[in-house]
């Protein structure tokens, strides 16, 4: 597999453009409020949460919650700083 050029991506207009808003979805424990959480850490981390788009789903058994927030960006550290700060949480088992 080769790796992505960046470079040539952000020429042909692919890609991620910065500055944007972004959305996140993390996926974890639905006894943990992560509907309220989520957001509270990423604006822990420094991101304009856009709390009109927070939204979630419960799984089918009701054991796991996924939710869905946008927020903004000003560059890519921004983002994987969003990533990191979601991840770091031992109620959120992985983000997308």
């Amino acid at each position: 597999m080769q790796p992505i050029d960046f470079t040539r991506a952000k020429q042909e207009g692919k890609g991620f453009q910065f500055p944007g808003d972004f959305e996140i979805t993390a996926v974890g424990s639905a006894s943990a409020d992560l509907p309220a959480r989520v957001p509270q850490l990423l604006e822990q981390a420094g991101l304009k949460v856009l709390h009109e788009s927070v939204r979630h789903r419960h799984s089918g058994g009701g054991n796991f919650v996924s939710v869905t927030v946008s927020f903004r960006c000003e560059n890519r550290e921004q983002y994987e700083a969003a990533h990191v700060a979601l991840r770091e949480s031992p109620d959120i088992r992985y983000t997308l």
